[in-house]
């Protein structure tokens, strides 16, 4: 068992807060605010859910569970949408997208009886599970966003020669999928040579035996690997459409972008 962390030495953490603060001001990144803010905020958010937790765990399974997975989810879908904020649906496409992802691997874990349905098993693993979708989901707006804005000269040559939005769009559909799974992708070659992921390292930590946190890594690893997969699939399939118009016509500006999400 490692030992218990005491709140004097928790103190001591701001001296890893204080790194990147020290190159922000150094290299002028105008980010002293920001990391300042997030790591205040992190603290206060891990605090509280870590009291949260230990409520839920205590209530039933098909109260506790819904609650805390379908605020997770809420929370990711706004995150996700700030991202791609000036696409009509946006928010509805990323809500019911990793609604599904969840929902799918929830009930694979539950079938191939990888998990209990437990709070205490369920909430922590779906936690990973909707927070790399919800980075995947913001990763494939703005990517896409910025290939169409590149590429807006190619789009409409192609449209000009009859080509459907689809077929315009396929190679832009591509490269967002790719640029979303590349990360993980890249994780999975890495893991166990370069990293010890945080469940497996958590597990051994709290003293599981290696192999068995293995296994429980490898379930969530690739559950992950899966759902960012899927979820980036969902929203860069659903969103492609929108920018173009009624008449199959590239949207070039924002503000006929905006126009077209407030009507």
């Amino acid at each position: 068992m490692s030992p218990e962390v005491s709140n004097q030495s928790l103190l001591f953490l701001i001296v890893f807060v204080l790194v990147p603060l020290t190159l922000s001001y150094y290299y002028q990144l105008g980010m002293s605010k920001d990391i300042v803010w997030s790591s205040i905020r992190g603290t206060i958010q891990l605090f509280a859910i870590g009291y949260i937790l230990t409520y839920l765990f205590d209530l039933n399974a098909f109260i506790g569970i819904p609650l805390m997975v379908g605020i997770m989810i809420l929370v990711a879908s706004f995150h996700a949408w700030n991202k791609g904020k000036e696409l009509p649906n946006a928010f509805v496409v990323i809500f019911l997208g990793l609604l599904v992802v969840e929902g799918s691997v929830l009930a694979l874990w539950l079938v191939f009886d990888m998990v209990n349905f437990k709070p205490s098993e369920v909430i922590p693993m779906s936690g990973m599970v909707i927070g790399n979708s919800m980075v995947a989901m913001g990763l494939a707006l703005e990517r896409m966003k910025s290939e169409f804005t590149e590429n807006s000269g190619r789009l409409m040559a192609a449209l000009a020669l009859g080509a459907q939005p689809k077929q315009a769009s396929h190679l832009i559909i591509r490269k967002t999928l790719n640029a979303s799974l590349l990360p993980n992708v890249d994780s999975l070659k890495t893991i166990g040579l370069v990293q010890l992921p945080g469940m497996m390292t958590g597990l051994i930590l709290g003293g599981v035996a290696p192999v068995m946190a293995i296994k429980y890594q490898l379930v969530i690893s690739l559950s992950i690997f899966s759902s960012v997969s899927l979820s980036a699939m969902i929203v860069t399939l659903a969103m492609y459409r929108y920018f173009y118009n009624e008449n199959q016509q590239l949207i070039e500006s924002a503000e006929e972008m905006r126009s077209r999400t407030n009507d």
